[in-house]
């Protein structure tokens, strides 16, 4: 492992077991030991993932992804959230400009340096971990929240037990992944044939199918009726009817839980 990594491991190490200093969350030495295999997945994609959304059609997709996210989660100030499998932070930053503080979890080292660079002043602070075994204490967060991570976890039930062990009573679970109903689906799965991407591991799920990762009734929502070729401009339009409608065939699908 290069210095700088190493590096960058203690220090990520040592803000996880401090994390007193933002709030009084408990972690324990499970921390670091993690599928590091699993982790190899993620750790060449930071830059990509980043640059495609910076495109016409991407930054749409990540417009109204974020709308949906924050419409079920509504992140308020000084709410503690967990951001599980946060990535490069593409999405921490809405939740921070709502004025909650983030603890952000990635199992991929690359993913939390970006993160950790695109973030650097705000609330933030980063934890390497593994969503199936989550270094927290029980009742620890406000909220959790934990976007196209589920994707790449074959026990999906596991995930989300630990998402809902960690959260507060009557606090909210937000998990959000690919549809499997959605053309999106179809086209990622046959390009991961032929390219070998990142999606050959992906498991897409249904409305139903991510509803039914937990015992107790949830809110289940779709965005990005438009397709990648399609026309920006005509993609606004699209997808406003595409809300109006309620369809639940839309490429990013989202469920929230309140835990009892």
């Amino acid at each position: 492992m290069p210095s700088t990594y190493k590096t960058t491991l203690r220090i990520i190490l040592h803000l996880s077991l401090n994390l007193h200093h933002l709030t009084p969350i408990e972690t324990d030495a499970k921390l670091l030991f993690m599928d590091n295999g699993k982790a190899q997945l993620f750790n060449e994609w930071p830059e990509a993932y980043d640059r495609w959304f910076t495109t016409p059609i991407g930054s749409l997709v990540k417009k109204y992804e974020a709308q949906l996210i924050l419409d079920l989660l509504k992140p308020k100030r000084r709410e503690i959230v967990l951001d599980a499998g946060c990535g490069t932070g593409l999405f921490t930053l809405d939740f921070l400009s709502s004025g909650s503080k983030v603890i952000g979890l990635d199992i991929s080292l690359p993913m939390l340096i970006r993160a950790g660079k695109k973030l650097k002043g705000h609330p933030f602070q980063m934890v390497l971990a593994d969503v199936l075994s989550l270094p927290f204490s029980e009742n620890t967060f406000d909220k959790v929240v934990s976007v196209t991570t589920l994707e790449f976890i074959k026990d999906a039930k596991i995930a989300v037990k630990e998402l809902f062990r960690v959260t507060k009573k009557e606090g909210y679970i937000v998990v959000a992944t690919l549809n499997s109903l959605s053309p999106w689906a179809l086209r990622r799965t046959a390009e991961a044939r032929e390219r070998h991407t990142i999606f050959e591991k992906a498991i897409f799920r249904s409305p139903d199918e991510l509803c039914s990762l937990a015992s107790i009734e949830g809110v289940v929502k779709t965005a990005i009726h438009f397709q990648k070729e399609d026309d920006p401009e005509r993609a606004i339009g699209i997808e406003h009817e595409g809300q109006m409608k309620n369809l639940n065939t839309g490429a990013f699908v989202a469920v929230r839980w309140q835990k009892l």
